[in-house]
């Protein structure tokens, strides 16, 4: 198991976000987590990258607490979290926003190395690393928050909403790349509108309702499952 979630609750003033959320991801695997907007599915990415503090419950990656840990302490620790809406510095090139993504790691080699491996696997930011990144398309901008966060050679990869405001053609890219990702050993857990691709590409899924975990099962099953098919899959 590499990550573990129990009992977690983060509240916003008196606004409880999440009630005794509890989860696993298992190394190797794509979760996804689906629900609908204001169920705490990006507050869950927040708690886990350090971004909040849960006001109960406790969160392990590899058997070591996360809890009280500092962002850029969790970056170090291997989670890695692509934010929704991409955040990609827009006033810098393509390659210094990568060159961003790896500002903890040490090993000069080990960062050109995954430079290299963000440019095969992203043919088309290796045709725009001089380029600003504000000036590349959506679907680029969500490849290099992407191929950014990669080049901190996470083992668990956190994306939120990564299909949001693309058109089809590229949500099939990106969710292609996804699934590479994962080929790569990088463990991967998806919080996405898109239920069904979502959970298309997935091992297990979990449904979150008003801060609560109401399933979770197999993508599979999950895809099958009446419930869920008439509340995210349209019928």
């Amino acid at each position: 198991m590499l990550l573990r979630i129990d009992n977690l609750c983060v509240n916003y003033g008196a606004i409880k976000a999440l009630h005794g959320v509890s989860l696993h991801i298992d190394r190797g695997q794509i979760v996804t987590l689906i629900g609908a907007n204001g169920a705490g599915k990006t507050t869950l990415l927040k708690a886990i990258s350090g971004l909040v503090r849960p006001a109960a419950g406790t969160i392990h990656l590899d058997g070591q607490l996360l809890c009280g840990c500092r962002p850029d302490q969790i970056v170090c620790k291997g989670i890695c979290h692509v934010p929704e809406g991409r955040q990609v510095f827009a006033h810098l090139t393509v390659r210094e926003n990568l060159l961003l993504g790896a500002y903890q790691r040490q090993s000069h080699r080990e960062i050109a190395e995954s430079f290299e491996r963000c440019c095969a696997l992203f043919p088309v930011l290796a045709e725009r690393t001089e380029q600003k990144a504000g000036t590349l398309s959506g679907g680029e901008q969500q490849m290099l928050a992407i191929a950014r966060a990669l080049m901190a050679s996470p083992s668990l990869l956190l994306l939120d909403e990564p299909s949001l405001g693309l058109a089809p053609l590229v949500v099939r890219k990106i969710f292609q790349i996804i699934r590479e990702i994962n080929a790569a050993g990088t463990t991967v857990f998806l919080v996405e509108q898109n239920a069904h691709m979502a959970l298309t590409i997935a091992h297990r899924g979990y449904v979150l309702q008003t801060g609560q975990v109401i399933k979770s099962d197999s993508a599979r099953n999950l895809l099958e499952d009446p419930d869920v098919k008439r509340a995210y899959l349209g019928g």
